[in-house]
């Protein structure tokens, strides 16, 4: 048996960090933690290490193309393939930033959804028979999809549509703000709400196409919520603490074989929530 492996994206602190310390316990196989700072990324690992806790590091920038194919073929070659995919690398301006909001939108959509799709796209061709992929999305999605317009609900909840349409939307989304137009496009005023809506859309459209095109491998791929956790992007009110906020991605990656279910659903609080 080949040795299996778990990746894990903006590992170096956060909910990230928290979910590589939790695999590195639990999942059967080597955990590499990747980050975009090498520096920092090394550090993590060295802190897991004096707890005991045995990791790897692999740099991974998800706004960087050749570092995704970079990490993607050393992952590859190595191990043949990825096991377990967490996708968890994402950004948010705070509430009180100052940052023009088309600004915000722009950069918010980059990284949250454009580059982890760049992620996916390199990845899930190397996704074994019986992994898992998960992608952490937020409670936000929901309130921001129930927000939207009728006609942008309609779509953001339709089963036949594509990838390709709901990339079209997601620049919409960026063009309209830079113009100054989102609203009267049905957008509410939230960069990261869109852009995990976004990402909880196309993971069910990537589960759907492994249904058809892999029925018989048994890959789960679903987007999930940590909840509202005490990080520097959420802040030090929040009241999980990162340890917390990884319960539910872990208890996705984790998910025993042979398992049927959950896939291409959002989940929060290990629960399928409505969408």
């Amino acid at each position: 048996m080949s040795t299996r492996v778990a990746v894990v994206t903006g590992g170096n602190k956060g909910i990230g960090l928290a979910i590589v310390r939790a695999l590195c316990r639990e999942f059967q196989g080597d955990v590499y933690l990747t980050a975009r700072d090498v520096g920092r990324g090394q550090a993590a690992v060295a802190s897991l290490s004096s707890e005991g806790l045995k990791s790897s590091f692999q740099q991974l920038d998800i706004n960087d193309v050749d570092s995704i194919s970079t990490a993607a073929a050393f992952f590859k070659e190595k191990y043949g393939g990825v096991d377990v995919l967490i996708n968890n690398a994402a950004i948010a301006f705070k509430v009180a930033d100052t940052t023009p909001f088309a600004v915000q939108a722009e950069e918010t959509l980059k990284t949250n959804f454009f580059a982890t799709r760049d992620v996916l796209t390199a990845f899930m061709p190397l996704i074994k028979a019986g992994g898992r992929v998960v992608n952490v999305s937020s409670f936000v999605s929901c309130r921001t999809l129930n927000q939207c317009s009728p006609e942008l609900q309609q779509r953001f909840r339709s089963e036949d549509i594509s990838e390709e349409e709901l990339a079209g939307l997601m620049q919409r989304f960026v063009d309209k703000a830079k113009a100054g137009q989102h609203k009267q496009d049905g957008w509410p005023e939230m960069a990261y709400g869109v852009s995990k809506t976004g990402l909880t859309v196309l993971s069910m459209i990537l589960a759907r196409r492994l249904s058809k095109e892999r029925p018989n491998d048994g890959i789960l791929l679903n987007a999930c919520c940590p909840g509202w956790v005490r990080t520097d992007m959420a802040g030090p009110n929040a009241p999980k603490s990162p340890e917390e906020g990884a319960v539910t991605p872990v208890y996705l990656a984790l998910l025993p074989p042979g398992a049927t279910e959950p896939h291409g659903k959002f989940v929060s609080e290990k629960e399928v929530q409505p969408w």
